[in-house]
């Protein structure tokens, strides 16, 4: 099975199906590349991805060890390049309550997270600029 279906929709814009359980994402170019910025821009969502990427590993680490996680959320920056044109930095605050959790508690989950599958798919010169704020 595919994992999604794209297609164009004309003026900058596409729609990704997903194939399991039928969501989709429109995705608009970015003003400062032609486009009106009405949507995700297909960079905003690889940006954005890191951090649910890493944020479900932290869950799933969470989950294994019993460690509460709770209220967690966070913020992405993108950082553009050009020549060529590329993400060149992401900066990711994540927030999150950090009652119950040890140091080494703390440690176990920001290496997960900076060890998920989105993180280790990425250029190795992309810069990562992961944060963690415990409340």
């Amino acid at each position: 099975m595919a994992t999604a279906l794209v297609r164009y929709l004309g003026d900058l814009r596409t729609e990704a199906l997903h194939e399991r359980s039928g969501g989709t994402v429109v995705t608009d170019a970015p003003p400062d590349n032609r486009g009106r910025g009405e949507a995700f821009s297909p960079t905003d969502l690889m940006s954005t991805s890191l951090a649910c990427c890493l944020m479900t590993i932290m869950g799933i680490r969470a989950r294994e060890k019993g460690y509460p996680l709770q209220d967690m959320h966070a913020t992405v920056i993108k950082h553009m390049a050009t020549d060529p044109r590329r993400v060149f930095r992401i900066e990711i605050d994540v927030e999150l309550d950090g009652k119950g959790l040890s140091a080494e508690a703390r440690a176990e989950l920001e290496e997960a997270a900076r060890t998920c599958p989105v993180a280790m798919s990425l250029r190795e010169d992309l810069v990562q600029d992961l944060r963690f704020h415990y409340r």
